[in-house]
């Protein structure tokens, strides 16, 4: 009896406590969601991380999404004659995937990361100092997102509030057009200039991290690209006279693309994409932003399409022999080829055996820390492609750092991106001044302290009786052979508007040629200039009007009906706008 009566009073007391209102409820930790997470400092900082994990990927700066720009323009041309090829000739019909759908979904995933932040950030208690870090971190990658956004895809969604959407997948927003989408660009930017550290403030925090002065170089470019060169040039001095943190040139040119903590994040680099070190992440590759394993390799692979298929890679990208032969047009003061040509692409030269401190050879076999190894191994210019020919890309590769023997493909590299250089600044200085004052000491001032760097001869203003004389030199000799297959040149182009003048246009054409082997014929590295006669063709011959941006997804297109195509969708001609708008260069001979 005694039993059953306990029996009896726990039945009563569970029916009791079952029948109350009150439930506890807990969030499983592992399946948080946005309403409750980034309601504390702490979460808002991972978040920001988050966002950084984003331009690491495929189609933001991984692959694609660099590289892509890169083809556009007239320093790189396709010589796989297979995978970017609707890019290189700019071409694509709207429904490939790597130009047309990747760099669009996964710069949107920056977008929508930094809007999440920004939703949140104003709500969360925390110091002034840790307020503006964090918020002027998020302003500047989602600038950061839309100016390749729109540099690629012309009009795009503009999408900044994050309670309007549900999902990515699920925003059915409308296109706005160039003119709003860098009007956005330019609040962001300003904002995150007056809230961020410079990186003497910053110190150890802002390695790695967007500052200051990463923002106001990056709203000088967004100002440049819509003429605004009375606005962006103060912006430009400041950055020189300080304002925004020390900057310098490096005095080895090559430092800006070796691996490792001595050189990264160096006083020359406003803004970097940081990738780990070759060998020291995990082993799962992350193509896709679906893919968030915690053994992810953390590099990159551009040089996997860089650099040489007879060395390893997969060999789709080479440098174009306008470029090459550019290089080779100067010597330096010293009689020295112009080093940045050793830096940029994998060519054999008997001069670099003169170099002192650099080897000659890409991906030995033997020794990587002798130099005896690279010189005896290394005689001739090794192919790009094994079928097509062409001079392999050095910049962001192992070619000239040498720390492991042969190639390894996909996201393993990892030497950072250097998205924007204190050269830079020093060059677009000198367009500014020429484009408002025309010719001037000035202008030769700060393109001579580039060119000093590598010993080449000072410029002297009495060479360029005109600006346009002095903006050819700008645009076709100094920023090519400093910032050569680098990610910027195809939006140089742009906002120049060379696809919009038969000079221009024809000037493109002479540098796209590139030379294929005839039938029967085995690939051989190039060994004179080309022209209309020798060369193969051009990768501008077939210019479809418009096609100067990549063309939405066609899937994109159908799945959002409030969506529309751009100029590439349409081969809608750019021109008459553009002309309107801004003035373009004539072609003049220097």
């Amino acid at each position: 009896m005694k039993n059953l009566n306990i029996i009896l009073l726990t039945l009563a007391l569970f029916a009791g406590f079952s029948s109350c209102e009150d439930r506890l409820n807990v969030s499983d930790p592992n399946q948080q969601t946005t309403y409750d997470f980034g309601n504390t400092e702490a979460d808002l900082q991972e978040a920001v991380i988050a966002c950084y994990n984003r331009i690491r990927l495929e189609g933001s700066f991984a692959r694609v999404g660099y590289t892509m720009d890169a083809v556009r323009g007239d320093e790189v041309w396709n010589s796989s004659q297979q995978w970017y090829i609707d890019y290189d000739n700019l071409s694509s019909p709207g429904t490939v995937d790597i130009g047309d759908q990747w760099i669009w979904r996964d710069w949107f995933h920056v977008v929508n990361r930094t809007n999440f932040v920004l939703s949140k950030v104003d709500g969360v208690q925390m110091s002034e100092e840790i307020y503006n870090q964090i918020a002027g971190q998020a302003l500047f990658l989602r600038g950061l997102a839309y100016y390749h956004l729109s540099t690629y895809y012309q009009t795009v969604p503009l999408i900044t509030d994050y309670a309007s959407y549900g999902e990515l997948s699920t925003i059915y927003a409308s296109n706005s057009s160039q003119d709003e989408i860098f009007d956005q660009i330019e609040i962001d930017l300003a904002q995150a200039m007056e809230m961020l550290p410079s990186r003497d403030e910053g110190g150890e925090w802002a390695k790695g991290r967007a500052t200051c002065g990463a923002a106001a170089g990056y709203m000088a470019r967004a100002l440049m690209f819509r003429h605004k060169f009375d606005e962006a040039y103060p912006i430009l001095k400041d950055i020189m006279a300080g304002k925004y943190g020390h900057y310098e040139l490096m005095a080895d040119y090559g430092d800006n693309f070796r691996e490792g903590p001595e050189y990264e994040n160096n006083a020359e680099s406003l803004f970097e994409v940081q990738f780990m070190d070759y060998g020291t992440g995990g082993t799962d590759e992350e193509w896709t932003p679906v893919n968030i394993s915690s053994q992810a390799t953390q590099g990159h692979a551009v040089e996997s399409n860089y650099a040489s298929q007879e060395l390893g890679s997969w060999g789709d990208l080479a440098g174009a022999p306008w470029l090459y032969y550019l290089f080779k047009e100067e010597k330096s003061t010293d009689d020295r080829l112009d080093p940045r040509l050793f830096w940029t692409l994998v060519t054999f030269e008997p001069e670099y055996n003169n170099y002192t401190g650099q080897a000659t050879a890409a991906y030995p076999n033997g020794d990587p820390r002798n130099n005896i190894v690279y010189q005896q191994e290394l005689t001739r210019t090794p192919l790009s492609n094994n079928a097509q020919g062409g001079i392999s890309i050095a910049k962001f590769t192992n070619a000239r750092n040498n720390l492991y023997s042969t190639i390894t493909n996909g996201l393993h590299c990892g030497v950072n991106l250097r998205l924007m250089r204190y050269s830079d600044v020093l060059l677009r200085a000198a367009e500014c001044e020429n484009e408002l004052n025309g010719p001037t000491q000035i202008a030769i001032d700060y393109i001579n302290e580039v060119r000093r760097r590598v010993a080449l001869p000072d410029l002297e203003l009495a060479d360029f009786p005109t600006a346009d004389h002095l903006f050819e030199q700008i645009a076709n000799v100094e920023r090519p052979k400093e910032f050569g297959c680098e990610n910027g040149r195809g939006i140089d182009l742009l906002r120049w508007g060379f696809f919009y003048d038969e000079g221009r246009l024809n000037q493109l054409v002479r540098h796209g040629y590139y030379k294929l082997p005839g039938e029967g014929q085995e690939p051989v590295a190039i060994s004179e200039p080309l022209n209309a006669e020798n060369a193969s063709g051009s990768t501008f011959q077939n210019f479809y009007r418009g096609h100067e941006y990549f063309p939405i997804f066609q899937g994109t297109l159908n799945a959002n009906p409030n969506l529309e195509g751009n100029s590439a969708n349409k081969s809608e001609d750019n021109g008459p706008a553009f002309r309107e708008k801004y003035n373009i260069r004539p072609v003049v001979d220097l």
